[in-house]
């Protein structure tokens, strides 16, 4: 079973960065509504695909450096790193279904 880590800035580059499997990231922040109604959907995709990927979350608030970095300007919004790089960005709360239809060829 998958589970889904926080990641701080601290361990940003090795849970994300030097990963073996692609990772999906989720920024979030406490205030958004959308946020938590995705959170239990990358649960579930974190579950049925744990031996694929690897879902970890990053609170913007708590670790505005990284959203910079990235240039998170909405959120939730999800990005997929393989090999260290971002292969795929998804922004905005989704349904199950279309979330996998983004996913598809990453998982």
């Amino acid at each position: 079973m998958g589970t889904v880590k926080n990641v701080t800035t601290k361990d940003f580059a090795s849970e994300v960065l030097q990963s073996d499997k692609p990772v999906i990231v989720d920024f979030w922040a406490e205030w958004c509504g959308p946020c938590r109604q995705v959170a239990p959907i990358l649960q579930e995709i974190a579950n049925e695909n744990a031996d694929k990927l690897t879902v970890v979350k990053i609170n913007i608030d708590e670790n505005p450096d990284i959203a910079r970095d990235y240039g998170i300007l909405q959120i939730p919004t999800m990005n997929v790193y393989k090999g260290g790089e971002v292969v795929k960005q998804i922004i905005g709360a989704k349904p199950k279904a279309m979330l996998l239809r983004e996913l598809d060829g990453v998982i």
